[in-house]
């Protein structure tokens, strides 16, 4: 439902009289993301038409069990979307309502609600009926089949003169018949099984997963040394911000949303602040819905029409939209056979040290890195902000942006004006170079590293990683440096069961085992998430001093 809600967006904003229809059961009205998404389509008056094929049971459980209001569509008028509720056995009263729900829609009147009240006759997946399982009668679904549409349909068109019974039989072989032959392509003779030559090659199982890059040719790749435009010393938000505005400046396609992005100066840090002054109209401030809000922006992706920005105030709010950002931004491209990008990007903050407790400090680099189909990065500096950002804008593949707010306020070597280079995918920074031990990291503890390395005159080489899925990881610069140095320090803020370096861990210490001269070594937080307390925050988090500490321990 709130793809449905992206697709829909894009169709009004496009100036067209289409709409979109969403398909979905009495099940999943239940779903707290379609409660989120009836809303959202409301308040922004989107030409959606909401569905509900009410079958009476999700799998076994019958609605009357699992809500007190068993007439789904009256849910539409809590959030003030006009609502039909017709028999779906009744092919005719199904065209009558969405008629009426068409143009209702086409006439800018917003979303639509239609509740058919129809059965499904088997179970929910196999050949058997409900029966055969114990939770529905035999003669409950003689009723329902004694009401069967196609057999309605068949009646209106005889009582109407429309066609005869025999042209009717004749039209029904037909259809069996191209049936039977569309299945001897790919079924055998007893249309038990499957041919073989129709399976897919098991060498396809990663097909897809992301892209070839290949929409970034031609990019204009710069680095900080030897840069072509004017270099300054700017705060990290406002090259946040500058960026941001550029991107919708050069490229209508590019969308921001997400909560209070419109409002308070640019957002609750002022990462929006020039993308509202120039380009207003494309800043959209969400509900505080964020699975219906990151949904509508994958649907916004996969039509095409639309390069969506989306920003999370806090990374832990992720978790509230874990099913949309896993189970279908992360997976899209690889269930339609890698046909098709999801060009979407998702910023959000990392708050620890802020004292905005657990639910607004973790750092999710570790969790965000198991999902196949997101790209991750993280900019250390204002510099490789751009950079980064201008790539991940550009890329066909969902891309999460981390920030931290640390970071926000600190000065760095910036542009004061070309904000239109961009950095390579999967090229890391060598920060410092030495010979005792590779220490490497992201984010704000590169700095943390920079400062412990000066504490403690350990000659360092500082790998910043810049990308951080697997997918992108510079494995170069890695071993180049391991087999240099054969000891590594991992460093990274947050918990350590959520950790980003666990995995890292364990892949060097597979791939460059003969290199190490002692295990791969770790700066991590605690096992608890920070909390409000400021003693107890700074003892759940890594900074400089837990850095110096493992730098003499080795």
């Amino acid at each position: 439902m709130p793809q449905a809600a992206g697709f829909a967006w894009n169709q009004l904003h496009a100036g067209s009289n289409a709409v979109t229809v969403t398909y979905f059961g009495d099940g999943a009205v239940n779903i707290g993301s379609v409660l989120e998404t009836f809303n959202l389509a409301a308040a922004w008056r989107l030409p959606l038409c909401f569905f509900i094929e009410n079958n009476h049971y999700a799998v076994s459980t019958n609605v009357d069990e699992s809500t007190a209001e068993p007439r789904l569509s009256a849910r539409g008028l809590g959030f003030n979307i006009p609502s039909w509720r017709v028999d779906g056995m009744d092919p005719l009263a199904v065209h009558l309502a969405m008629t009426e729900a068409l143009d209702h829609m086409r006439t800018g009147g917003g979303p639509t609600i239609i509740e058919a009240d129809l059965y499904r006759y088997f179970h929910q997946n196999g050949p058997y009926p409900g029966s055969a399982f114990g939770y529905r009668t035999k003669a409950e679904e003689q009723a329902w089949r004694d009401r069967d549409p196609i057999d309605l349909l068949r009646r209106h068109v005889e009582r109407r003169g429309l066609a005869s019974a025999s042209d009717i039989d004749a039209f029904r072989d037909e259809i069996v018949a191209v049936l039977h032959e569309i299945g001897g392509s790919f079924l055998t003779p007893d249309r038990r099984a499957i041919l073989e030559s129709a399976w897919p090659d098991p060498a396809f199982v990663d097909v897809g997963i992301r892209g070839d890059l290949s929409e970034l040719d031609g990019s204009r790749y710069e680095e900080a040394d030897g840069f072509s435009g004017e270099l300054a010393e700017r705060r990290f938000i406002d090259v946040v911000s500058d960026t941001l505005a550029r991107r919708l400046e050069s490229d209508s396609r590019v969308v921001v949303l997400g909560e209070d992005v419109h409002r308070l100066k640019g957002g609750t840090n002022g990462a929006t602040k020039a993308s509202v002054e120039r380009s207003p109209d494309r800043v959209l401030g969400t509900p505080i819905s964020e699975n219906a809000f990151t949904g509508l922006a994958a649907g916004m992706a996969i039509d095409g029409r639309r390069r969506p920005v989306v920003e999370f105030m806090y990374a832990d709010f992720m978790w509230v939209a874990a099913d949309q950002l896993f189970n279908q931004v992360a997976k899209a491209r690889h269930m339609f056979g890698g046909h098709g990008g999801v060009p979407l990007v998702l910023r959000s903050k990392l708050a620890a040290g802020t004292g905005y407790g657990s639910q607004h400090s973790m750092d999710p680099a570790g969790v965000l890195t198991t999902a196949p189909g997101l790209r991750v990065v993280a900019p250390s500096n204002p510099f490789d902000y751009v950079g980064l950002l201008n790539t991940a804008v550009a890329l066909d593949d969902p891309v999460v942006v981390l920030e931290h707010v640390d970071l926000y306020g600190t000065k760095g070597t910036a542009p004061v004006s070309d904000f239109d280079y961009r950095l390579p995918v999967g090229k890391a920074a060598l920060r410092r170079a030495g010979d005792d031990v590779t220490v490497i990291s992201y984010l704000s503890m590169v700095g943390h590293c920079l400062e412990a390395l000066d504490q403690t005159g350990v000659s360092a080489d500082l790998i910043d990683l810049r990308w951080l899925d697997w997918a992108s990881l510079d494995w170069d610069t890695i071993e180049r440096s391991v087999r240099k140095t054969n000891r590594v320090l991992i460093v990274e803020q947050g918990a350590v069961g959520t950790s980003y370096g666990g995995r890292l861990a364990d892949q060097i210490q597979h791939r460059l085992f003969d290199w190490l001269d002692a295990p791969v070594a770790r700066v991590t937080g605690g096992e608890a998430s920070p909390s409000i307390s400021k003693v107890l925050e700074r003892a759940a988090i890594a900074r400089t001093e837990e850095v110096v500490a493992a730098l003499r321990s080795l």
